[in-house]
């Protein structure tokens, strides 16, 4: 079964950027739908973004424009770029895999931390 791990947080002061990676194991990230989910404190895990199998690639709007998700065929992984970081995207990200047929992300990494700060 594939594992997936995340990679890349940090603090970083608004308006930076940071590049967050999915690397995974057991299996090949490039079958399956991946997403990039992100939860404040005290708020419920959304979606930031997410690339099917096929390479579309669809966005929060609150992150078009700034963020970019695409696949890292050479390191297994799938990468969040985040550009003009804003306090607001302070979070945890997750990121996760529809591995089964349900249509459901059923596979999560532990999270990666995200300080955005003034």
């Amino acid at each position: 079964q594939v594992q997936l791990v995340e990679s890349g947080g940090g603090l970083v002061q608004a308006g930076g950027s940071l590049r967050l990676s999915c690397a995974a194991s057991g299996d090949s990230i490039t079958k399956y739908q991946v997403g990039w989910f992100y939860q404040a404190p005290g708020k419920q895990r959304e979606l930031v973004a997410e690339i099917t199998s096929g390479g579309w690639t669809t966005y929060v709007n609150s992150v078009k424009g700034r963020f970019t998700i695409s696949r890292d065929y050479g390191k297994n992984a799938v990468n969040l770029h985040m550009n003009y970081l804003k306090t607001e995207d302070t979070a945890i990200y997750y990121c996760a895999a529809q591995v089964s047929d349900t249509g459901r992300y059923d596979n999560w990494g532990q999270g990666t931390q995200v300080t955005v700060s003034t």
